[in-house]
């Protein structure tokens, strides 16, 4: 059976279970399609709640990230475990005490405000549409490679298929496909991450194989690829070679950012005690973990392979051939992924060979100029497509690599859906039932709910064919945007009985505004090239990098909430009471009941 057939196999059986599953539990009330019925229990919410954060940012670019950098992108990891610790110990808890369907509406009780409330929806529709764009581009980048298909045609299928199990089911459909879709995801990532443990250290565990010996030299597996690496002019792997201050604020904003997430909290709201929501944070760490502890080691490990390729005789030797390249079966995965435009090679001084290396180290270009080279012969290697070439790289069975195919769709699919989700629940029931139809009846507001998603999948879809061409700054921007937003308020209106509802619009405009204005100081005017006066190479600010201001853009909406909140009146007493339930174990048992 050719590798193809095997693809679709896959994917098509995965599909399958996705649409049959969103049949089982198609939503019937608003309670089912917002919060699936307040019925999950925490392990199930814990599963679903782990496949909606690792998108296809955790499941494809999180390991080349680390693989072409090193320590200082373990950033990535950091922040974004760290986050849920947040979510799990500040956030989720009393958000389901407080017993309401979306974070908006949270907002807008909480500071008794239809206008914070609707700021709230900007803020999350904004950082949603963002963040689901890259999602939608990932699943027609993942079909068009496994499938053979063309990236637009790959990203229709995948918005049917999304339509499919979110519009009909809701909260409730989505939850228990993202059960099944982490479960797809885990094995996808993990299974080929054990072969290659085992094939360079002999371990079955990558985590540990990570810090193991390399079976061929007999060395540390990590002390083997920094000695590669720097002999070939690059950072040395296990170093920091970054400003510091820049890495923890970048740290930083991706904590709060992911605590901050709209998509990520509703999943909270499913559960039936508060009790819960603290458990299934947990939950969401443990299954989280599976595959957060594996990707350093896939960085790693597929780093030396790839290197190792490319200089099948040592760094001292000579580079692999271009005959090899096109008649060794070893190499067929480089010809694979040249058609997709994400891979590239050149032999730029004709002598048959293609050298990888550091072209803008001085020592190198010393090394270059004495052999003849004329620069990095590897012209393009997009980082995205390492964990899904990693199985080719490594020569693992056909099965093998159908699987990655299903777990990257999974990923992509299942963040999606969530964030999906989150755009249609601020749009019927704090847009459309909150100001404008509040009289609407239940199936009214089912249907708006339905009809919003459908728009939402329609402009994602749009928005994937015609990517504005800033994917990496649109990532920056949805974190940026929640760190700077939504998260100061949500721990203000948890933890303070001070902060009024001036205070609360003001500083989540502040922080909005002066988030975005830095961002595109540097990374141009709505994207646009060359608009920046600012490089992240030489920012604005210190060495704060457009990516790490949402932690700044949080401060200065603490200061401004509390600075403004001062020079106002105070807090009505029904609303300090409100706080004081809302923090206080008494019922904790018990949360809010349903509207």
């Amino acid at each position: 059976m050719d590798q193809f057939t095997i693809n679709l196999l896959f994917v098509g059986a995965s599909f399958a279970i996705y649409i049959g599953i969103a049949i089982w539990a198609r939503a019937g009330s608003t309670s089912e399609f917002y919060a699936a019925g307040r019925g999950v229990h925490p392990v199930t919410n814990g599963m679903a709640t782990a496949a909606d954060w690792m998108s296809a940012a955790s499941f494809i670019s999180m390991a080349g990230l680390i693989a072409f950098t090193g320590y200082d992108n373990s950033s990535f990891l950091m922040g974004w475990t760290g986050g849920y610790v947040l979510l799990a110990l500040l956030l989720a808890p009393y958000l389901r005490k407080f017993g309401k369907f979306t974070v908006s509406e949270f907002i807008g009780d909480r500071f008794y405000s239809p206008t914070a409330r609707l700021v709230a929806v900007i803020c999350l529709i904004v950082a949603s549409t963002t963040y689901v764009i890259g999602q939608m581009t990932g699943v027609g980048v993942a079909f068009g490679r496994f499938l053979e298909i063309s990236n637009t045609a790959g990203l229709l299928i995948g918005a049917c298929v999304v339509f499919a199990y979110a519009v009909f089911g809701g909260m409730k459909g989505v939850t228990y496909t993202q059960v099944a879709q982490y479960c797809v995801l885990i094995m996808a990532y993990t299974i080929p991450a054990v072969f290659i443990s085992l094939q360079l250290t002999g371990n079955p565990i990558p985590a540990l194989g990570l810090f193991g010996n390399d079976v061929a030299s007999g060395e540390p597996l990590l002390a083997k690829l920094d000695a590669i690496v720097t002999e070939l002019g690059f950072n040395e792997y296990t170093a920091h070679n970054g400003d510091t201050f820049n890495m923890v604020l970048f740290t930083l904003s991706l904590m709060i950012g992911t605590a901050g997430l709209p998509h990520v909290i509703m999943r909270f709201f499913t559960v039936p005690r508060v009790a819960d929501a603290r458990w299934s944070a947990g939950w969401a760490l443990v299954f989280i973990a599976l595959l957060y502890l594996t990707a350093p080691a896939v960085g790693a490990m597929a780093r030396l392979n790839i290197t190792d390729m490319f200089w099948p005789n040592g760094t001292n030797g000579e580079a692999v051939s271009v005959e090899e390249i096109n008649t060794d079966p070893r190499y067929d995965w480089m010809a694979t992924w040249q058609k997709t435009g994400l891979l590239g090679w050149e032999d730029k001084n004709g002598d048959g060979k293609i050298q990888y290396y550091n072209d803008k180290s001085e020592v190198m270009q010393a090394k270059a100029a004495e052999k003849g080279w004329e620069g990095n012969e590897l012209t393009n290697f997009n980082r995205d497509i390492l964990v899904l070439a990693n199985p080719e790289i490594a020569n693992l069975p056909s099965w093998v690599i159908g699987l990655v195919a299903a777990g990257g769709l999974a990923a992509a699919l299942s963040t999606a859906a969530g964030l999906l989700l989150a755009i249609s629940s601020a749009v019927s029931h704090d847009l459309i039932k909150g100001r404008f139809a509040p009289e609407i009846s239940e199936k009214g507001e089912l249907m708006s709910a339905r009809i919003a998603m459908a728009v939402a999948i329609v402009v994602a879809t749009y928005l994937g064919l015609n990517p504005p061409g800033f994917a990496a700054q649109t990532v920056a921007l949805a974190f940026g945007l929640a760190a700077a937003s939504i998260f100061p308020a949500l721990m203000m209106g948890i933890f303070s009985k001070k902060v009024n509802n001036t205070g609360a619009v003001a500083g989540m405009l502040a922080g909005l505004v002066t988030t975005l204005v830095y961002i595109f100081l540097h990374k141009g005017w709505f994207f646009i090239p060359d608009t920046n006066s600012f490089t992240d190479a030489d920012p604005l600010l210190l060495s704060i990098k457009s990516t790490s201001f949402g932690a700044v853009g949080a401060m200065i909406n603490f200061a401004v909430a509390y600075l403004v909140t001062g020079m106002t009146k105070p807090v009505p007493q029904d609303i300090v009471d409100l706080v004081e339930s809302v923090r206080v174990p008494r019922g904790a048992g018990a949360a809010a009941a349903d509207h």
